[in-house]
């Protein structure tokens, strides 16, 4: 099992990783998208991670392994045919596509690790898939920056999509499953016991979407950083989380999801006010940096559900948990494009006041813990 998500982790990076890199440039220099169509798109981006509750129902006919191969099936048409259409509802259209493939697969990806390693092993393991991700995004930012020289938004996509819709038909003819597992419950319910794991993935996935949407576009419209820079930063970016990834696991492990949670959230409301009043475009560079840093850290939010959760309830409530993450990340792009063409700092201070909320949260989950051990 570590094998096969290694090989679909590996692709699903490549292409969303492709995909981020030259999105905001491909939009802005190709189909003229302002700040509001952005809002729209990464909104529209969202919906298959809020339709990831229907993953309950797919896979009753269609085992959690092979839907996680169709998922990047999927991924690759999408990226793969983003270049084609470089116009407002286009775009629109391909990222529809491509979104269905990477939240489809993440939401499968979850449910394995969580049903196949044991609560000491998966801290380990989801840090250092992150932390192979952050390798992955090295090469792929490399070779992106490469392709730039040579080729045009439209034959880098291509490219990258039927490499990755190849890769996905030869992982439907793996099987890396044990027959002795727990049998995952294949129907849609919401336990009182999961609230404080429901309310910290809901403003994880608000928190996280404003730095998705908004973030990169502030760094390319307000300080005019070219795709080529962009992808530079990505390749830097991901060198850190590369180093840094498996402390995070460790930590995790050492200090408990408390505790790595509490400097995650503390960190993101200086990052958040920084993105809102600092005028220097290098800065701002490291905020972003550091921004993909702390987001790291919200692995402990999974490792906590494991804790507390029953063997039966991991597949279905990672799907409701991938839902209950965008049900704000649909609208928040949205409103946050509006209110950006207000004032661009808005979204920013928005995303400070959500990460304060996270951390009153993040409080209890010790005591959750307690009443889990006592039971």
């Amino acid at each position: 099992m570590y094998f096969f998500l290694f090989l679909l982790t590996v692709a699903s990076i490549i292409g969303l990783q492709t995909w981020q890199t030259l999105f905001n440039n491909f939009a802005v220099e190709q189909a003229g998208v302002n700040g509001y169509q952005m809002g729209v798109i990464q909104s529209v981006r969202e919906i298959p991670g809020f339709l990831a509750l229907l993953v309950i129902y797919v896979i009753r006919f269609i085992p959690e392994h092979k839907l996680g191969a169709f998922s990047i099936i999927f991924l690759g048409i999408g990226v793969g045919l983003t270049g084609f259409m470089p116009t407002y509802y286009g775009l629109i259209f391909t990222t529809i596509v491509m979104s269905f493939g990477f939240h489809y697969y993440e939401t499968v990806n979850q449910s394995l690790t969580l049903q196949y390693f044991t609560k000491q092993e998966t801290p380990l393991v989801l840090s250092r898939f992150r932390s192979i991700s952050a390798a992955c995004s090295i090469i792929v930012g490399v070779i992106v920056m490469g392709m730039l020289k040579v080729f045009d938004y439209k034959t880098i996509y291509l490219l990258v999509g039927v490499f990755l819709t190849a890769g996905g038909v030869y992982c439907l003819f793996i099987d890396p499953t044990k027959q002795n597992m727990p049998v995952q419950r294949k129907s849609m319910f919401m336990r009182k016991k999961y609230w404080l794991y429901y309310v910290l993935t809901f403003l994880a996935g608000a928190r996280r979407q404003i730095f998705v949407a908004f973030s990169v576009f502030l760094m390319v419209e307000k300080f005019g950083f070219s795709a080529f820079v962009i992808a530079m930063l990505f390749v830097v970016n991901n060198a850190v989380n590369y180093f840094l990834n498996p402390m995070i696991g460790k930590a995790i492990n050492k200090f408990g999801e408390r505790g790595v949670l509490s400097l995650e959230y503390v960190s993101l409301i200086g990052v958040f006010l920084a993105y809102a009043y600092v005028d220097n475009k290098w800065i701002i560079a490291v905020m972003y940096i550091l921004d993909h840093i702390f987001f790291n850290f919200s692995v402990a939010i999974r490792t906590f559900f494991q804790k507390i959760g029953d063997s039966g309830d991991i597949a279905p409530t990672m799907a409701i948990g991938f839902t209950i993450n965008h049900i704000a990340a649909v609208v928040i792009p949205l409103i946050g494009g509006l209110l950006w063409m207000l004032d661009y700092r808005i979204p920013f201070v928005a995303g400070a006041v959500l990460a304060f909320v996270s951390l009153v949260f993040t409080q209890l989950i010790d005591r959750d813990l307690k009443l889990k051990e006592q039971a």
